[in-house]
């Protein structure tokens, strides 16, 4: 079947085959497209139960049948009229799912032929379809009206035999021949286009494969979800009572934007809509499916979320699964604390939280440390446990990046400052490096730099044990500055990483990050935070708001800072046309873009630097700007 059907308010039933060798998780894919569309699909179920001749053929074992006393004339038509019979079930729900598509049919067929018979490729190829030749023309009917979907481990079929013998516990020769015939059948017609979906699965997590399927699937009917969990990452949160899971997911969700939810609600809501009364009493396995489920629901429901954090992870086997459905989407926490410090933190007594801990025990709680991608001891106080929760969080939405570097010639300095930064380098960077990084900042990185007008403002990434050797360096090249006032500010590796930064040196990551700002040195395979835009945006909001405040501060002064006032007046230009999408790093291009986009006049911003009267009325329709933003009072 090769389009989907022409009816959006009456669709036709479709049934969707998902194909493909073993191992490749067939079954799981059709059990989690299944449950999330609860009656809108449904499963055909396996092959064996369409030919009563199965029963005694299972009896007797399936696998001596097949390989050695089956005649391949009767093990061709069990399976073809196996095939057939369950195309022609009535459907009972909108969607229905297959396992295994009509093509398998003769892959089976061909590759049992191969192993049976010692015969080559091609010859099992022609062999199977002489066996199936009875059947061509209802065989060629049903797969008409199936849409047919493989999943392959990948293109090799030498590699994707060994990843399926490989998830098997024990193996024969015949089946591991089997096996290699049958992925060979299998991309032979691939090849032949009987295959028109085909999904690599490699060594992607269930989840990520499920969303190709989905995707795959969508277009076919208005009942199949278009997505699975695209986007969303989650963070699940294990420990022991008392351990701080509740304190973490709450930052989480106040500080990240992460949503809060809570396994149990996942496990019941996902259990009541498939009808499961105790979901407890299931395996790990399937809770771990109902919480992906529920999950999948959630965020589809909030398509805004691109973070969730659940709580709390209590056994261990449920945790081995859902990190193999999930992959790196999921982020495994765990909180670690004392049991004098856990005893302290209970409601109760000591004996409430020993009680607690011993049916978390049970269900293998403490063992999900093992499983963690973070352990966070969590005895000392909440501000460590906030900052190890910014990293985790941050390290996922700014990617690091080790950042170009340029000559200090290339910054068009004067040459004394030149000379002053030729020589602080040359004392930091030695064979025992002091800094890590150092970049030019503000309109001396631009080629703005205005002698008597600009400072010299410097980046430095080093350690706090670093300070006593550079305040040295500082004072013996003071003599070297000419009198230009020098701005540094050094930050330490892990402030940037967990986001201890003020907005206007996130801004400054973020440029190093994006390229547009390049250091004048960095320690080899350094590599800093890349602050996403949207939060260096949302960040500036605190500088706009400072700066508002202090341009009506200057605008008081009998005689306002010249200087002061038109730099102040520059940045609340800058956030304003940020959030408009536009970065101006120069003060006059930004005041100059501003004061065109108001219509008014833009000469003042060259005459406002040397004329009060002029920087006092362009401080105020900047100003004036900003407040226009803010919502009118009601009388």
């Amino acid at each position: 079947m090769s389009s989907p059907p022409n009816s959006d308010t009456y669709p036709l039933p479709v049934s969707v085959a998902f194909s493909g060798p073993d191992n490749t998780g067939k079954t799981k894919q059709i059990g989690i497209l299944a449950r999330r569309m609860g009656p809108a699909a449904t499963s055909a179920g396996p092959l064996d139960h369409y030919d009563p001749r199965w029963a005694a053929i299972k009896a007797d074992g399936t696998a001596r049948w097949w390989f050695e006393t089956g005649p391949v004339e009767e093990i061709a038509d069990v399976l073809a009229t196996s095939y057939l019979a369950r195309s022609r079930h009535p459907f009972s729900a909108p969607v229905r799912l297959l396992d295994r598509g009509i093509p398998m049919l003769e892959a089976s067929v061909a590759a049992t032929v191969a192993v049976r018979e010692e015969l080559g490729a091609a010859q099992a190829a022609d062999r199977a379809r002489l066996l199936l030749a009875p059947y061509e023309t209802d065989l060629r009917a049903a797969e008409e009206n199936e849409y047919v979907l493989v999943l392959l481990h990948c293109d090799d079929p030498e590699e994707g035999a060994r990843r399926s013998l490989a998830h098997e516990a024990t193996v024969t020769d015949t089946y591991a021949a089997y096996q290699r015939h049958l992925h060979e059948q299998i991309n032979r017609l691939v090849d032949e286009g009987r295959f028109p979906m085909a999904i690599r699965i490699g060594d992607r997590p269930t989840v990520a494969v499920q969303d190709e399927v989905r995707r795959l699937l969508a277009p076919l009917h208005p009942d199949v979800p278009g997505r699975a969990l695209a986007g969303v990452h989650v963070t699940a949160l294990g420990g022991m009572s008392e351990s701080g899971k509740s304190t973490a997911g709450e930052y989480l969700r106040t500080q990240h934007g992460h949503a809060r939810l809570k396994i149990g609600y996942l496990v019941e809501d996902a259990a009541d809509r498939a009808g499961i009364r105790d979901p407890y009493r299931l395996a790990p396995v399937v809770r771990a499916e109902l919480v992906v489920d529920a999950l999948d629901r959630f965020c589809q429901a909030h398509h805004f979320l691109d973070s969730v954090s659940i709580e709390s992870l209590h056994d261990v086997d449920s945790t081995v699964e859902l990190a193999r459905m999930l992959g790196p989407q999921l982020t495994i926490v765990y909180l670690d604390a004392s049991e004098a410090t856990r005893a302290r933190r209970g409601t109760a007594d000591a004996q409430d939280v020993a009680d607690r801990d011993a049916v978390k025990s049970a269900r293998g709680a403490d063992k999900v440390a093992a499983l963690a991608h973070e352990v966070i001891g969590n005895d000392g106080p909440r501000l460590m446990l906030e900052r190890r929760l910014d990293r985790i969080a941050l390290d996922r939405r700014w990617p690091e990046r080790q950042p170009s570097t340029m000559p200090v010639n290339a910054l068009g300095l004067p040459v004394h400052l030149e000379s002053y930064l030729t020589e602080f380098l040359d004392r930091t960077t030695g064979l025992r490096p002091l800094i890590d990084l150092l970049a030019v900042t503000g309109s001396g990185a631009r080629g703005k730099y205005q002698h008597g007008w600009s400072d010299l403002d410097v980046l430095v990434i080093a350690d706090a044990s670093s300070l006593d050797e550079m305040r040295q360096i500082l004072a013996d090249l003071e003599a070297e500055l000419g009198g230009v006032k020098l701005g540094m500010t050094v930050l330490t590796r892990a402030e940037c990483r967990t986001g201890a930064v003020t907005s206007r040196l996130l801004h400054v990551l973020a440029l190093i990050g994006s390229g547009a700002l390049l250091p004048l040195w960095s320690t080899p395979g350094l590599a800093l935070p890349a602050p996403d835009a949207a939060t260096d945006v949302t960040a500036s909001l605190r500088d706009g708001i400072q700066a508002a405040v202090e341009i009506r501060r200057q605008l008081l002064k009998g005689t306002p800072d010249l200087r002061a006032l038109y730099k102040v007046t520059a940045l609340l230009a800058k956030i304003q046309l940020r959030f408009g999408g536009i970065e101006c790093p120069s003060d006059s291009d930004a005041l100059t873009v501003l004061l065109d986009a108001t219509r008014q006049d833009t000469s003042m911003v060259t005459t406002a630097r040397t004329e009060r009267p002029v920087a006092e009325a362009l401080a105020g329709l900047v100003l004036r700007a900003w407040l226009d933003t803010l919502p009118g009072e009601t009388r």
